[in-house]
């Protein structure tokens, strides 16, 4: 799969600069942080593109979430999502049911989401057993997840939050059917094509251009942005509560 870009221009290249100098790094450090050469490094401040698979590691150094300006991406640089179909994650499942853009989004969405399990996972290792993601340094899940029950996020949970990950990887691998039985399923799937956005606004979507829909369609209704994604305190007896995540409780005569 070849290498795609992501286009600085001169507004961005000041942006990643003036961000290095107020967190007080030299190249040097940034580029390390980064696990890009100083050169690289002095090439993005300069204006020169860069490797997406390198993004990740430059907000990191930068404590972004995403790049502040995203107006830089190489529109003629478009991702094909043909080019995931020999993924170990591609769905035939929703291709089929949705569209390539909905297995394209898992696919990528998935991959994102288990690096910033796999990275908040390491730094809660090495800290006192119960502290929750909201202590960490950088967290990169922190900002995404439910922000009632933020101190509920620990190793533990990450953990099994990893492996509902991977074990939605092996049905949609197995091409059978997605279903979502329990709140944590509906939040790995949520959560997957939230991170995929950025890559999947630079996708060449022909077959569906509500790609987000599929996780709706799949949860026949919208339950987890009213009850964890707004104002509404949910209560203990709410089925959406922390309390009752694992559970199956949704479509269980599949």
């Amino acid at each position: 799969m070849g290498q795609k870009t992501i286009k600085v221009s001169p507004e961005l290249a000041k942006t990643i600069r003036a961000r290095r100098n107020e967190l007080n790094l030299t190249i040097e450090e940034a580029a390390t942080k980064a696990s890009v050469g100083t050169k690289t490094w002095s090439r993005y401040e300069s204006g020169e593109s860069i490797r997406k698979d390198k993004y990740k590691g430059i907000c990191k150094a930068l404590n972004w979430r995403t790049f502040p300006d995203q107006e830089g991406s190489d529109a003629t640089d478009r991702i094909n999502l043909n080019e995931y179909k020999k993924h170990e994650a591609w769905s035939k499942y929703l291709a089929k049911e949705f569209g390539k853009s909905a297995a394209a989004s898992f696919v990528i969405g998935s991959d994102i989401l288990l690096d910033y399990l796999n990275d908040d996972l390491e730094a809660l290792s090495s800290m006192p057993k119960g502290t929750h993601v909201g202590e960490v340094d950088v967290s990169w899940l922190e900002p995404s997840l439910p922000p009632q029950f933020l101190m509920c996020y620990d190793y533990d949970f990450l953990y099994i939050m990893r492996c509902t990950v991977l074990r939605l990887r092996a049905i949609a691998h197995a091409g059978n059917e997605i279903v979502a039985h329990s709140v944590i399923e509906e939040l790995v799937l949520y959560l997957i094509v939230e991170e995929s956005e950025f890559l999947m606004e630079s996708a060449e979507i022909e077959d569906n251009d509500d790609w987000k829909d599929w996780i709706f369609n799949i949860f026949d209704d919208m339950d987890i942005i009213t009850f964890l994604y707004s104002d509404f305190f949910v209560e203990s007896d709410n089925i959406y509560h922390f309390n009752h995540w694992y559970e199956q409780q949704f479509y269980m005569d599949r």
